[in-house]
């Protein structure tokens, strides 16, 4: 059995080699760009009954690629072993190129998560590596993280080094955005702090398009300023209601086509589809959503 450091070690010529980064990988096998993905958090309650039997509807929509989201904590995806998780996407012809992950520095019923950026990060990256992943992301950062410009310092100094750990085994670490990091602190933005403390070739970054149109930013001004930044989105929809629901794409405001126009200058390699809340049965939310990007934009 190979072991962490060996691993780790045999990771450092991984990226050297085969593991040149999932650019340059992309530009090697063909773009993915044009397979519509999906975000399994969007069908997290069916996810979680049956896995194998959901996968299975996600397919038959359509859906070529999936995005996991639940390995912090159970250092397992769905319940299964990364090899065994990997064979059944494979069984319905799907490809998981990235997962959700968290930082770790919260407490969690008293004790600090595993397989978090924190906390048994090694064992992460590997089981990433063997289920086939070329990027892993930071899903989100808990309130009591990022209180102070200072924490945001700190997450970026911790997200370096956990790029670097990914690199070694070939793969691209990220960071998936919500809306409190474009609220000021202090005067100053937390956004702009990880961009400009964070080494651009280590960490990346995932555009939920959504959360930063709620946001007030447009997202072509973010790909202007940070070119190649940005291999990953979500790709939500906004509803026109002063609540600014989630909704399916392509039946609410944000304007998808010019967006995917810019995909190249932003550096996108994969999108994936995410509804956070869905009206009534998830499935016919995703299959929707699917249908609009089928017809109008790939």
């Amino acid at each position: 059995m190979t072991s962490r450091r060996s691993f780790l070690k045999q990771g450092t010529l991984l990226s050297l080699g085969i593991g040149l980064g999932p650019s340059l990988l992309s530009a090697c096998s063909g773009s993915s760009s044009n397979k519509i993905g999906l975000q399994l958090y969007t069908v997290r309650d069916a996810m979680q009954k049956d896995p194998s039997g959901t996968l299975a509807r996600v397919a038959e929509v359509g859906y070529q690629i999936v995005e996991g989201a639940t390995y912090t904590g159970t250092e397992s995806f769905y319940g299964m072993s990364a090899e065994d998780f990997a064979a059944l996407l494979k069984k319905n012809g799907l490809q998981m190129p990235s997962s959700h992950y968290m930082l770790g520095a919260a407490l969690q019923n008293g004790t600090f998560a595993k397989g978090t950026i924190l906390h048994d990060w090694e064992k992460a990256v590997e089981d990433a590596h063997t289920a086939g992943l070329e990027y892993m992301v930071c899903a989100y950062l808990m309130p009591e993280e990022r209180k102070t410009i200072d924490d945001y310092k700190q997450i970026a100094l911790s997200f370096n080094k956990a790029g670097e750990t990914c690199k070694k085994a070939g793969i691209q670490f990220c960071y998936h955005n919500h809306n409190f990091e474009f609220e000021s602190i202090n005067g100053e933005l937390p956004y702009n702090v990880l961009l400009r403390e964070t080494d651009k070739d280590l960490v990346k970054m995932e555009m939920d398009l959504y959360w930063v149109t709620r946001a007030g930013r447009k997202p072509l001004e973010l790909f202007q300023q940070n070119p190649g930044r940005f291999p990953l989105w979500h790709v939500k929809d906004m509803d026109n209601t002063p609540e600014q629901n989630f909704t399916e794409v392509g039946s609410g405001v944000i304007d998808f086509k010019t967006i995917f126009q810019h995909k190249q200058e932003a550096g996108m390699q994969h999108f994936f589809v995410e509804q956070d809340k869905c009206p009534g049965d998830p499935f016919v939310s995703i299959t929707k959503s699917y249908q609009y990007l089928k017809k109008n934009i790939v």
